[in-house]
């Protein structure tokens, strides 16, 4: 079964990190480079992540989650989804996730938004000018901002 999508190795990812980190500071150094790797292998599983969504938000928020680098990590998960994005045509909205994910990552690295709710504000990124309403209040609820 070939995938209709595009993917980077951890080497490009490590290359992005290091300028995340030289361009806006930060610590710099890998923690573990497995979990990298990780996270890049299994986004290519069409069977656990089917569609643009549910790759991107594994990238996301493996990236985030998982702490592979020493320091950058949110700001990591943002560049490379933003890449993943540019790689498989949706460039168009490159600008629109970056802005939007940049409070998102922080609420995801403090455990207040989960991969579910984070799939659902990725897609309303992608494919919604605006977050529903419904939408609004989940993420207000999640952050403790009702």
């Amino acid at each position: 079964m070939t995938s209709r999508f595009l993917y980077f190795d951890s080497a490009h990812a490590v290359g992005v990190h290091d300028w995340i980190i030289k361009n806006s500071g930060g610590r710099a150094g890998i923690t573990n480079l497995d979990l990298i790797e990780g996270a890049l292998e299994h986004v290519q599983n069409d069977l656990y992540y089917p569609n643009l969504v549910a790759k991107l938000t594994h990238l996301v928020f493996s990236v985030n989650k998982n702490h592979a680098f020493v320091d950058g990590n949110k700001r990591s998960s943002i560049a490379l989804g933003a890449y993943f994005l540019q790689l498989n045509g949706y460039g168009y909205c490159v600008k629109r996730f970056v802005r939007r994910m940049e409070n998102i990552v922080v609420e995801i690295a403090k455990n207040n938004i989960d991969k579910e709710l984070a799939a659902e504000i990725i897609a309303s990124i992608l494919y919604e000018d605006d977050y529903s309403e419904v939408l609004k209040i989940k993420i207000a609820k999640a952050v403790g901002a009702e």
